[in-house]
Parts: structure tokens; C-alpha cells; sequence
């Protein structure tokens, strides 16, 4: 019985994962289709190109909660620590594959399941196992953001951040091992959901933000380029 409640404990993750937050903040506030702007994702740096900064805020907010929510409800079900970590986990999986927002050819057939990156839903994983995580997490994260300017490197540096945390604290004896796979497992689904930004990088064609140390010094560059001619 318990078997059973476990594994419906970590499909329920999937399918409250799933729940496309960004899509529905903008479609009532703008009417678009979050899906038709820029880079097509749901998270909440989309949001916020598509809705402004309160959509995107409001975005991100709740798609942290996707991954702790899913650990709160984990802990009360079962005594099982592995299905604490699987449960966020799955919560990240719907997220970045929402089981909502199929995509379909011609013929009708699906071919894959939109949704975002799985940034914000990983650093809630990360606070349910370990509340005082995303009093580093966060931080760490907005410093690589505006320093290295450049979104999907921020979304994978979170769960960097996670896994050396927790590999620390596990080290220490306050927290089991078993924690640092979810910053494992949280790192390879981050880095599948942004296989194409990866391509833009090593290509040197992914977008920076100009807010950045990083985008500053390149606007500078650019201009002292343009002065010279």
C-alpha cells in the first residue's frame, strides 16, 4: 500500500509540475500566448518579456512552489527520503515537459510536450529539502545572472549551487547523501530542457542581458568598436 501511495505521491509532482503558471499569468493579463513569444518556454524570465516584471515575478513565485510543494506533501505522505527527492524531481519534469501543453504535427500525432527550463521549480525542490537553501541559492543565482548576463547559464548554475550545498551539508552529517542526487538529477533535466540554448552558447549567439556586468562590457566594447571606424 505504501509502494502505491509513493508512486502516486511522485505522478501527482508530474502532474502539479505541469501546470503551465506562465501561460495562464499572461494569456489573463496580456491575452498572448506565452508560447508564440520570444524563446516560446513558460518560466517566468519569458513571463516577464511577454507580461512585464510583475507576470514574470509572479511566475517564478509560483513555480517554486511547484518544487517545494511537492517535497511539503512528499514528507507527509511517506517516511521515504527517496521519494522526497523524486517527488521535486518529477515536479521539474512536468514543468519542462508539461503534460498540458502537448505539440502536435500535422497528422495529430504528439511530438512533444512544451513548458519551461526548470530553473525556479529546482531552487524550490532545494528549499524543501533544506529550507536555508535558497538563502544561498538565490542569491548566488541573481549575482550570476548579473554578472555572466545570460539566462540559461543562471538556470543551470542553480542546481551547481544545490549540489555543492548539499554535498557540504551531507558531508558534515547534517543532512543524508541521498540529497545530493536531487541537485544531480535536477542538473541533467536543466541541462536536456536547454539543449538549444547550449548550442547558441558554444556558438557564441545566445542572448546576454544588457543589465549585465557582462552585457555592460560588451555594449562598451561594441561602442569603442564603432568609435574607431
Amino acid at each position: 500500500m505504501q509502494t502505491v501511495l509513493d508512486l502516486a505521491v511522485i505522478f501527482l509532482a508530474y502532474v502539479f509540475g505541469s501546470i503551465p503558471f506562465g501561460l495562464l499569468i499572461v494569456k489573463l493579463k496580456t491575452g498572448k500566448d506565452i508560447r508564440e513569444v520570444e524563446s516560446g518556454r513558460t518560466g517566468g524570465t519569458n513571463a516577464m518579456r511577454a507580461a512585464g516584471f510583475w507576470a514574470g515575478f509572479a511566475t517564478a513565485m509560483l513555480d517554486i512552489f511547484k518544487g517545494f510543494g511537492a517535497v511539503w506533501v512528499a514528507q507527509q505522505v511517506t517516511p521515504d527520503h527517496w521519494v522526497h527527492v523524486l517527488a521535486p524531481l518529477a515536479a521539474i519534469l512536468g514543468h519542462n515537459h508539461s503534460l498540458f501543453l502537448p505539440e502536435r504535427d500535422e497528422n495529430g500525432r504528439i511530438i512533444r510536450l512544451r513548458g519551461g527550463a526548470g530553473g525556479a521549480p529546482s531552487v524550490g525542490g532545494a528549499m524543501g529539502l533544506w529550507p536555508a537553501s535558497i538563502l544561498i541559492i538565490l542569491p548566488l543565482g541573481m549575482l550570476t545572472f548579473f554578472t555572466v548576463g545570460i539566462a540559461s547559464i543562471t538556470t543551470i548554475a542553480v542546481a551547481f549551487f544545490a549540489i555543492i550545498i548539499f554535498a557540504i551539508r551531507a558531508w558534515l552529517g547534517l543532512m543524508p547523501w541521498v540529497d545530493v542526487w536531487y541537485g544531480v538529477g535536477a542538473l541533467i533535466l536543466l541541462i536536456w530542457a536547454l539543449r538549444p540554448n547550449l548550442v547558441k552558447l558554444f556558438a557564441g549567439q545566445e542572448r546576454i542581458v544588457k543589465y549585465s556586468l557582462n552585457g555592460w562590457l560588451r555594449a562598451r566594447k561594441d561602442a569603442k568598436e564603432q568609435e574607431s571606424k
